[in-house]
């Protein structure tokens, strides 16, 4: 029987404009309680640390609740819809989310944090800092809260990955009952970013979560590219 194992790393600390979250991972995980990594561990990152480890922090007016919906616009592509004070835009990287993923929530008061500018390239090089200090082949998946169509709640997601799928393709393979699947793509990394979401929580200060036991046919390269679907093939754009 397959088993996932999950737990969030304690101690990383307040993250600061220049730290390696690759070494954060190192230091914190070489030994118990949080380690030590095994090869096919996946190790979750949440988008705010890594977005403050590069410097995506923007000042705002602390006294203006409406002072980031500038910076909205400068990081989107296009504007979707909007509804009051909340914006659902494409950004640069291809998602569709609100607010172009300017947060305000976990950082200091009179800051907004950006999404990366490349997410896929800061899994890897977390990926790489542990792989050449601790020898350990490993997942990493960068995760973020969105929210979805249709449905209520939020969920985080993936939206940087490396040396774990994105988007497992079972077109073609037996279900249990033999019959071969027709449509069934599985998005893996979101599946594994929610379960890490369970262990980390929003307000627990943990930003960091390993899951092991994900299947070994997952652990490839990958990117983003694998996740976000083409605009000719979205039927709501």
């Amino acid at each position: 029987m397959s088993r996932l194992t999950m737990w969030g790393v304690s101690g990383i600390g307040e993250v600061k404009p220049g730290d390696q979250v690759g070494d954060l991972v190192v230091e914190a995980c070489r030994t118990e309680p949080n380690g030590p990594l095994l090869d096919r561990d996946v190790v979750v990152v949440t988008q705010k640390i890594v977005s403050k480890a590069e410097g995506r922090l923007v000042a705002v007016d602390p006294n203006d609740p409406l002072s980031h919906k500038k910076l909205v616009e400068e990081e989107a592509v296009r504007v979707l819809r909007r509804r009051g004070d909340l914006m659902i835009t494409e950004t640069k990287h291809g998602f569709i989310c609100a607010n172009s993923g300017v947060d305000l929530s976990n950082v200091e008061r009179g800051f907004a944090a950006l999404l990366p500018l490349d997410s896929d390239r800061s899994a890897r090089r977390i990926r790489d800092i542990v792989r050449a200090k601790l020898g350990v082949e490993v997942g990493v998946i960068v995760s973020d809260t969105f929210g979805r169509p249709w449905r209520m709640g939020l969920t985080d997601v993936a939206i940087g990955v490396a040396g774990i799928a994105g988007v497992v393709d079972l077109r073609g393979t037996p279900d249990a009952l033999g019959r071969a699947m027709q449509v069934t793509e599985v998005c893996v990394a979101d599946q594994l970013a929610g379960a890490a979401e369970m262990v980390m929580g929003k307000s627990s200060g943990i930003p960091i979560a390993i899951v092991r036991g994900a299947n070994a046919e997952w652990f490839r390269e990958a990117s983003m590219k694998e996740i976000v679907r083409p605009a000719r093939e979205d039927l709501f754009r």
